[in-house]
Formats: C-alpha cells, sequence, structure tokens
C-alpha cells in the first residue's frame, strides 16, 4: 500500500476496528461474485431537496443550437432550474419547509411512475430513467459494471462537448482542439503547467490506483473503465444518429453534410486529465511562496528586517484569534504554524526574480488574437465567432485568470438535532463551482451493487457521487485550501563544473548535478466557424525536477536558483477514487465516523460535511506533507536534504502524511458554516486574507443567532444562507467601523453627511444588494450601493499607502487584491460570477479603524495606519475619499462590458452562465451562493 495509506491506517486503526469493520477490506476485488444489491429505503421521506442551475441536459445538436440564436429557444431541460435558482433572491423571506420544493427540485430517490418522462436501456443490466420536471437521470444497474456503463452512457447524453473540453484543457491541447482565441491560449498556459503529464506519466497513475490501492483500487478501476465505456457507447450512437453535439460541427471536427469526422474515443487516462483540472480548481492549497518572500522582502527594505518580518506577519495572520472558524469549540490542530526559528529558508536576493518562461516558438496568431474569419455556409452564419472570446471566456472559470490563485469556492450551514425544531440535524450546503452553460457538474442518481447517491459529479468523472446524499446521509464540501504545496530552491549547476547561470538546466540533488526533464506540448490551430482566430501555433515548455516544477529562478546568496514548486498531489490526481467510491457505497458509510474514515481517503483540500438523523460531522481532507522541523511553510525553501519533507520520495511523489487525528475534524457541535473560511485553532492558512472580517462571518452571525433561539428548519436555514448571499460583506462588518471614525467629529459639509446618512440607512437595512421588487433591475439602496463600489478601492489606498509606501503596498496587493464585490470585475473572481467578498483588505481595514479608535484588537496590526494612528487624520482621509467617490458618476463605477452597458449597476453585478457549447441563458440576479445546494432533513436512520 501507499505511504498515505500506511500512515493513515497507522494512526487510526484503533477507530476502524470501532467500527466493526474494515473499510478498506468491505469490497471484493473486481474480478470477484457481484455482490447483492443492499435493500434501497429512502429515510429522507421528501425532505432532501437540490439545484443546479441552468438545467441538467448540456449537449445541443446543431439545430438546437440554431434555434437558440435565432430565436432564443432552449433544448429540453437546458434551462429548467435557473428560474427557481433565481426566484429564492425574493422568495427567501417568506420561504416555510413546505415551499421549499417552488426553489429546489424534489431529490428523493427515484422517480415516481407518473414523472417518468423516458427510459433507456443502453445494456440489459442498466436502466436510465429520467423525470419529467428536470430530466434528471436515475441510472440503476443489476451489476457493478452496468451500473457504471449506465453513469458514463448517461454522462455523454448530458456532458459529451464538456467533457472533451475539459479532457484538452488537462491534456494542455485546448487550442489544437477548439481553436487559438487567446483566452483558450491563456487557459491552457494557465493549467498545463499546474499539472504537465506525458501519455506515461498518465498510465502510470492508472497503475499505481489499480496495485497499490488493494481492492478497492481494483474496484475503481473497473468501475473508471466501465464509465468510459459508456461514454464511448454513447459518443458511436450519437455520432452514427447524426445527434452530436453541434459544437463539434462547428469547430471542424465533423461535416455537417457527410458526416465525415470522428469524435475521439475516450480512454481511462483521459478521466486523469479531468481529475487535474477540477482538483487544480478547487482542491488545491499553498503555493504562491515566491510572491510571499517578495512582500516580506519589501518589508524588511522599508522598516528593517526584524521589525518588517513583524510587520509582515501582523499582514499574513496565518492564526488570527479573530477569524471565524469552522471548529469554534476551542479544540487546536496545529498545522503549518511559524516556526520559533525558522531553518533553511531561502529567500531572494532583492530584485533577482525571474518568472520561468512558457511560451516558445510562436507563429501566425499565437499571442495576439488575430482573426481570419472563414466562408460559412449561410445556414451556419449566425454561428460565426461564437468562440471568438475563447470556449471559455478568460478569467470565469475558478483557478483561470488575474487572482487563479486566490480562488475560495462553496459553503455549507448544518445544525445538530438539539437547536432544530424536528431534534434532527438541518444542512444546507454546497459547492460554489461558477457559472456556466452547461454546469461543470452534473446531477444523477446511481443505484447499483455497492452504490447508493444522488448529488453532483463533474463531468468526466462522474463514476461516483461526489457531493449529494445516501439512503440516510448526505454530504458535501467547500474547498479547504490548506498547504499541501511547497516552493523549493534548487541550486542549478552545469554538468561540466563551469559556474552556473539563472539560466542553467541542471541542478544540484542528492550531492550530484542532474538535468531537469524538460515536458512540451506543440499546438497549432486554424479558423473554424467557431473561431476566427487566424491560424498559428507555438510550444508550451516546463522542466520537471525532484522537487516539482520550476516556476521562478533568482539569485539566493549570490547563488543562481530555480524555485519549483511541489504538490503532494502531483502524479496523484486521480487517487482521491477511494474516498468517493467509499462515500457512495451505504454498507460503509453508516454514521458520523465512518463518513469521516471515508473522506479521509480523499486527497485533495476540502472540508467536508454530513448530516443524518442523527448527527452532524466534519473532516478536512488532504495530503498535508509532514514537514521537516523548523521549516517555515510559508516561504520558498532550500532543496536540500535536511528541509526536504520527511519520507518523501520523488519518483513516486509521496512522502509521509500528517495522520487522521491531525486533521480538523468534529462530530455533533451545536453548528458548523464554512465559506472557505478558517478550519480550526493554530490550523495555518495557506494564503492572505483570513483575519478579522471573512465572508465566513456572514454566516456565523446568522446561524449561531438562529442556534440560540432554537427551533431550526430547513427553511430558516435557507433563510439565512440567502440573506447572506445578497449581503455586502464590507456594508454589514466594515462600515460600523468607518461610519465611527468619520462620526466621531460632526459631518459640517451638509452634501457629505447626506451621503453618511446614506450610507447608514443602507447598513441599518442589511447592507444588501437586492432589487426593489423582482424584475425592477434597481436595487433598493443603488446609490449607496454605488458609493460604497466607488469608495472601497480609494480608503484603502488612502488608509494604508501613505503608511506602507508604495513598494510595500503594492506587494501586498500582489499577494492580495484589496476588493473582490460583484461589481470590482478586476477581482479574483472576475465579473459577474456570482461568488463575492472572498479575497480583499476588509479584515485589515477593520484591525486599523480599531485601532484608531482604540478599541481592543486581537492580533492587531503591527502599525496603525489610517492618518498615521491619528483619529482626526483618519477622518480627513477617509471624508476627502468618500467625497471622491459620492461624486463619481455610475457610468465610472460601472463601466460597462459585453454584457450591461456603462451605469447598469444591477446588470454589472448580474450572474452569467458562461457558455461552453452553443446554447446560451438569461443573466439572473446577483446571489453569492453554491452553484449546486442541497437543503437536507433525514426523519429516520437504518
Amino acid at each position: 500500500m501507499p505511504p498515505r495509506t500506511r500512515t493513515l491506517r497507522a494512526a487510526t486503526v484503533a477507530a476502524v476496528l470501532a467500527l466493526g469493520t474494515s473499510l478498506l477490506a468491505s469490497v471484493p476485488s473486481a474480478g470477484a461474485a457481484e455482490p447483492e444489491p443492499l435493500a434501497v429505503t429512502d429515510h429522507c421521506r421528501s425532505q432532501c431537496a437540490d439545484i443546479l442551475p441552468p438545467g441538467e441536459n448540456g449537449n445541443a445538436t446543431l439545430v438546437e443550437i440554431l434555434g437558440n440564436k435565432a430565436f432564443g429557444t432552449h433544448p429540453a431541460h437546458s434551462d429548467d432550474q435557473i428560474d427557481r435558482y433565481d426566484a429564492l433572491v425574493a422568495g427567501h423571506t417568506g420561504l416555510t419547509d413546505q415551499k421549499l420544493t417552488d426553489f429546489f427540485n424534489d431529490a428523493s430517490f427515484g422517480v415516481a411512475a407518473d414523472q417518468v418522462e423516458s427510459t433507456t436501456k443502453p445494456r440489459e443490466d442498466v436502466t436510465i430513467t429520467r423525470d419529467k420536471k428536470s430530466g434528471v437521470p436515475h441510472i440503476k444497474g443489476t451489476t457493478r459494471y452496468g451500473t457504471e456503463f449506465g453513469a458514463g452512457y448517461a454522462a455523454g447524453q448530458d456532458r459529451l462537448w464538456l467533457m472533451d473540453l475539459f479532457r484538452h484543457i488537462g491534456r494542455g491541447e485546448l487550442t489544437s482542439f477548439a481553436g487559438g482565441a487567446l483566452a483558450n491560449q491563456g487557459l491552457e498556459q494557465q493549467f498545463w503547467p499546474q499539472a504537465p503529464y506525458t501519455e506515461a506519466d498518465l498510465e502510470a497513475q492508472v497503475e499505481w490506483i489499480r496495485t497499490t490501492e488493494g481492492a478497492r483500487g481494483e474496484q475503481a478501476m473497473a468501475d473508471a473503465q466501465a464509465y468510459v465505456d459508456g461514454i464511448n457507447a454513447y459518443r458511436v450512437k450519437s455520432k452514427s444518429g447524426r445527434y452530436f453535439p453541434g459544437e463539434y460541427v462547428l469547430t471542424g471536427k465533423i461535416d455537417s453534410i457527410t458526416n465525415v469526422g470522428e469524435i475521439q474515443p475516450f480512454k481511462l487516462t483521459d478521466l486523469i486529465s479531468i481529475a487535474s483540472v477540477v482538483g487544480g480548481q478547487f482542491g488545491g492549497g499553498g503555493g504562491g511562496e515566491v510572491q510571499a518572500a517578495l512582500s516580506l522582502l519589501a518589508a524588511q527594505q522599508k522598516y528593517g528586517v526584524q521589525e518588517g518580518t513583524r510587520v509582515w506577519e501582523s499582514f499574513r495572520q496565518r492564526n488570527d484569534p479573530e477569524a471565524v472558524l469552522t471548529v469554534h469549540d476551542g479544540t487546536s490542530f496545529p498545522y503549518a504554524g511559524k516556526p520559533d526559528s525558522a531553518r533553511g529558508t531561502a529567500l531572494p536576493d532583492a530584485g533577482s526574480v525571474t518568472p520561468e518562461p512558457l511560451i516558445y516558438d510562436r507563429t501566425g496568431s499565437a499571442g495576439t488574437g488575430v482573426k481570419a474569419p472563414v466562408k460559412a455556409p449561410a445556414a451556419l452564419a449566425p454561428l460565426q465567432g461564437m468562440y471568438d472570446d475563447g470556449v471559455i471566456p478568460e478569467g470565469s472559470l475558478p483557478g483561470s485568470g488575474d487572482g487563479a490563485q486566490k480562488r475560495g469556492m462553496s459553503n455549507a450551514l448544518l445544525v445538530s438535532g438539539k437547536h432544530t425544531a424536528s431534534g434532527n440535524p438541518v444542512a444546507v450546503m454546497g459547492p460554489q463551482t461558477g457559472y456556466f452553460a452547461p454546469q461543470l457538474m452534473m446531477l444523477q442518481e446511481l443505484q447499483g451493487p455497492g452504490i447508493s447517491a444522488r448529488g453532483v459529479s463533474f463531468a468526466g468523472v462522474g463514476m461516483y457521487v461526489q457531493m449529494g446524499r445516501g439512503q440516510d446521509y448526505a454530504w458535501s464540501a467547500t474547498s479547504a485550501a490548506q498547504d499541501i504545496t511547497d516552493t523549493y530552491a534548487v541550486e542549478l549547476c552545469e554538468p561540466d563544473g563551469s559556474a552556473p547561470t539563472k539560466n542553467s538546466t541542471h541542478y544540484r540533488a542528492d550531492g550530484a548535478c542532474r538535468p531537469m526533464e524538460k515536458l512540451e506540448r506543440s499546438n497549432s490551430w486554424k479558423p473554424t466557424v467557431a473561431d476566427s482566430t487566424a491560424k498559428g501555433s507555438y510550444r508550451m515548455q516546463v522542466w520537471r525536477t525532484d522537487y516539482g516544477i520550476v516556476s521562478h529562478r533568482a539569485t539566493v546568496g549570490g547563488k543562481p536558483v530555480a524555485y519549483t514548486s511541489l504538490r503532494t498531489t502531483y502524479r496523484h490526481e486521480a487517487d482521491s477514487i477511494i474516498g468517493f467510491q467509499m462515500l457512495n457505497d451505504p454498507a460503509v458509510v453508516t454514521d458520523a465516523a465512518s463518513f469521516q474514515q471515508a473522506a479521509s481517503n480523499i486527497d485533495y483540500a476540502f472540508n467536508w460535511f454530513y448530516a443524518d438523523s442523527r448527527t452532524t460531522a466534519f473532516y478536512n481532507s488532504g495530503m498535508n506533507p509532514v514537514r521537516a522541523a523548523g521549516v517555515d511553510a510559508a516561504l520558498p525553501v532550500k532543496a536540500e536534504k535536511a528541509y526536504e519533507w520527511r519520507g518523501y520520495d520523488p519518483a513516486a511523489n509521496t512522502t509521509d502524511y500528517t495522520p487522521f487525528a491531525e486533521h480538523p475534524h468534529s462530530s455533533g457541535q451545536d453548528y458548523y458554516i464554512s465559506w472557505n473560511n478558517r478550519q480550526a485553532k493554530d490550523y495555518a492558512t495557506a494564503a492572505f486574507g483570513f483575519g478579522a472580517v471573512h465572508r465566513g462571518d456572514l454566516l456565523d452571525d446568522r446561524v449561531s443567532a438562529l442556534v440560540a433561539a432554537g427551533g431550526v428548519t430547513r427553511a430558516s436555514l435557507t433563510r439565512a444562507m440567502e440573506e447572506a448571499a445578497l449581503t455586502d460583506l464590507r456594508g454589514e462588518q466594515v462600515l460600523p467601523e468607518l461610519l465611527k471614525v468619520l462620526r466621531s467629529q460632526p459631518v459640517t459639509d451638509p452634501a457629505l453627511d447626506a451621503v453618511v446618512q446614506q450610507l447608514d440607512s443602507w447598513r441599518a437595512a442589511g447592507a444588501q444588494r437586492k432589487e426593489t421588487s423582482p424584475g425592477s433591475h434597481t436595487y433598493t439602496h443603488a446609490d449607496a450601493v454605488r458609493i460604497m463600489d466607488a469608495w472601497w478601492p480609494k480608503l484603502v489606498e488612502a488608509e494604508f499607502r501613505p503608511g506602507l509606501g508604495d513598494g510595500l503596498y503594492t506587494a501586498l496587493t500582489a499577494s492580495l487584491a484589496t476588493d473582490e464585490s460583484p461589481a470590482a470585475s478586476h477581482g479574483p473572481s472576475g465579473a459577474h460570477s456570482g461568488s463575492a467578498f472572498q479575497y480583499g483588505w476588509w479584515g485589515f481595514a477593520d484591525k486599523d479603524l480599531r485601532q484608531v479608535l482604540g478599541q481592543s484588537v486581537k492580533g492587531p496590526l503591527a502599525k496603525t495606519y489610517c492618518g498615521g494612528g491619528d483619529l482626526s487624520a483618519c477622518r480627513s482621509a477617509l471624508l476627502s475619499t468618500l467625497k471622491a467617490a459620492a461624486a463619481e458618476p455610475a457610468t465610472t463605477v460601472y463601466p460597462g462590458d459585453d454584457n450591461c452597458k456603462a451605469g447598469e449597476q444591477w446588470c454589472t453585478d448580474t450572474i452569467v452562465h458562461r457558455p461552453l457549447g452553443g446554447i446560451s441563458q438569461k443573466s439572473i440576479h446577483w446571489q453569492n451562493r453554491p452553484t449546486y445546494q442541497q437543503v437536507v432533513e433525514f426523519p429516520s436512520h437504518r
């Protein structure tokens, strides 16, 4: 067994024995006799609901795409969940348990006889039944192979084009597949360097799971092969039947007249590629140590080494005592904290850092996006250039675009039965994965030997439900982002013994001068009907070492080094399949403890939540490396044996991992919230921005109040979620301190006093960004929202830049953007993405203002910045920036884009389902809310 399994098992053998079964031994080998399916009893009794806009159907034929462009029509079930999702904005205030299905799907198992829309039998041992209301596939197999074959077939029916896109993104081949649009170039240039593999590397990962994970590994790969077989069966049938996705015609893959062309077969290694994209988007953590080092150096340059380090640490906030926590009972889980005396830190020499080049040998439109439209048949003219801005517009995919390292997604609210009206736990939870048409995930129900679940799976890796419900339990996840990626400084050398330079391609390891391994991907493209980008090509190149992929070059103490990024999940992109397999198995997950054990087999960094009729639970998963004593995980480290991960084996990229007991976990707490906030006391963050104000506070304040009052219901917890989803974090959490500073003396300017009153009225009304009435497209406090949107970037700069100085302020804003409001299209999430207020300087501003006001601050900033610490001077700075903001017209605050005219405030905030295919969807009201969401309450248990 691999070290990961060995480490976890050694630490938890007592717990496993206490469960009365060996979890890993509960599955027979793939070649063994099929187990009898367990009886399926739905213990939710119509009290489970879910939603995934815009709709289940993500495939469209060429005729359907033309109809959408010409007449605005939509294929069946491609848009029948978007209105219910949108309606919760207005409908949540009067929500009752009985009204939940006005806004959510009934997530009960099976389909009532009078609700069956279609039945498909791709094989004799599996049936796919779709319901009339939403078209969700309910897959029931009499054999394990048949069940998984059906899952793959249904995935082909609903997401064939999307899966094809993502296997090419994972392989770094998007431009060759879908066209050379600049956004396509940018996307593959962002993702491929994070997980660059040869085909042999991908095959090795399949074999690793098959041969090192015991019976479960064998079964997982058998399931995956059946899933791929199902995809390919649909691929062949849809091609021969001419009902394949029309995007294959528009990108030149298949001729619409002759049907000549091919949809390339899927294979197991494609699933590894897709898993690398999904895991990289939502389950990564750490990295960014080079930028952190640059901001530390800037602080040291301004203040000196000792004081500069103290200032930097106060902004880094690794373990801020005021941060909102998921485990709030005081339990400590020390991990990746600041060492008392750091060893092996490798800070670069000032001015020596240069990023590693990626692109070589550009030809034609590479890097320019020059267009050369083809002559399209008249019938296809309405679709000319539909991918000219890329199949996935730049920055709209989590993990891409500016701020790609800074993404965090998803939320969860769970309340113990001690505080609910029924005495059973209640949960409202789901992943916040962006908005696309179709979605990256798809809903499905799987029922077969060893599998019983309904929920969502990412398209292309849907062998199992990844978040959803079982017979008497439900589970979900939020991105955790603890530090599982480190930066090493490898000393460069030349094999002939000559002096190395920053450009050398050999490095020292184990006393030898070793060559780096060159990994390359060459792509070329030509214009098509869909993408008019002119013919072009380029070559992507990265260097791989025993310490990861080279990201930067620099000098340390005058010696040339390469900074490398080493991620624990590299070469193990799909190992988490074991944990998902277990979560779908009703014989494995029988209570909170067995759920936590199953979740511990998921290698990516996620926070996992669980609810059944008796309790709620939480577990933080991830391959957390055991670091050498004294190593500072927040900064680059020397690539020497003394500072390596303990037990590190570069050949397999395995190491020693922290055991189960050291991961934050809990069961039966009064309530849990998570919005990508800190997990627990002493569990250090892997990034900036986890301080006194976090969007998790929007949930924590509301849920704690509900718990204090008691009698929590599914409806009341959903209302709390939706209130938070419509609230401006700055208005609720920071504006009160801003007003205290402004009103520390009378505001004598009548016009400015009126502005202050506007802001205070908005705050008192809940600081929401919400329409006056459905369809008005005007916010209730529109002017106050405009003023805050204009004021925030100005006030942050006026508050901090004078004290920090230009150099340090710029370096810190490179580590953490100042704003991520729905209107801040320059922020980490981009425009129209829904997710907001995850990253910004609200925590810094809150502490600083309280320091100016003389209030108590735990974990204060090392210095007080607003007005140099003088209340009157701080007030003057805020008033001057507020006056400027109030005078800024809406057309400047909201400059307009492809979706909105300049000055259209409501439109600027709206959620746009970015089309990944030929079908577009209408914009909907902004909500800071999970894309897929469950509302569950189980009244009984097996």
